[in-house]
């Protein structure tokens, strides 16, 4: 293991860090997925003041509705199984039809949608029914349930969601 000199090989330097870093603790794994994930799901909330000629409804639905197509190229492009493919694109559908049920009905239907998107991917990180995706549930579980959180405020505060 050592070389001349008693210094240690590059490749051996490369093995511990690897084997430290699968030895993290979960929250210390997970300190990146959550902190990116509540700066992206405040920065998502507040989408209604940059589209301020849009109702709100109109800008949260198209937030939930712009998932739908990110899981369906994770389960195309990081899995590729038929089966994972198909069950992503009905659940996909489903949240575009809650977004577009909620442009002209009750905002508490982004409430449910979000929340229930991100009851999706806490599913999708315990059982990894989708390969390859072990940072994206956690991140946007996060974001999801910050954006819900918001509007359920916004909501209970009597924000108009419809002009």
């Amino acid at each position: 293991m050592n070389g001349a000199g008693g210094r240690v090989s590059a490749r051996v330097r490369v093995f511990r860090m690897s084997a430290s870093l699968t030895q993290q603790p979960l929250h210390a794994r997970l300190r990146g997925p959550v902190f990116w994930g509540v700066v992206v799901g405040v920065a998502q909330a507040a989408t209604p003041l940059a589209l301020w000629w849009l109702d709100t409804a109109t800008v949260y639905a198209l937030g939930l509705a712009v998932i739908a197509p990110i899981y369906i190229g994770l389960a195309v492009g990081g899995d590729g199984r038929w089966e994972v493919i198909a069950v992503e694109t009905g659940v996909a559908s489903g949240f575009i039809l809650i977004a577009a049920a909620a442009i002209t009905g009750t905002p508490w239907l982004l409430v449910v949608g979000l929340a229930g998107h991100g009851l999706k991917d806490l599913w999708q990180h315990r059982t990894h029914f989708v390969a390859n995706t072990k940072w994206w549930p956690p991140f946007c579980l996060v974001v999801d349930f910050v954006v819900a959180a918001v509007i359920a405020v916004e909501i209970v505060a009597g924000v108009h969601f419809h002009n």
